[in-house]
């Protein structure tokens, strides 16, 4: 017989063993996150906020000419 080792009596890592670096720094808020976005996506986003705004400011006006 020979001595070689059983794969069964290897000693063997699992996943749950290896340990992931944990970094200290927080996870970035969600305004800090959508500024990014923004400033990476110039033309759209601008273009989305003065949609967003004239929309707002026409339904403002709307409602209060109907209530007035």
């Amino acid at each position: 017989m020979s001595s070689t080792p059983t794969p069964s009596s290897t000693p063997t890592q699992t996943p749950d063993a290896v340990e992931t670096p944990k970094t200290t720094e927080p996870q970035p808020s969600y305004v800090k996150l959508a500024m990014r976005n923004m400033v990476r996506k110039g033309g759209k986003s601008l273009f989305h906020f003065s949609l967003t705004a004239i929309t707002l400011l026409g339904f403002l006006v709307g409602v209060s000419y109907i209530t007035r």
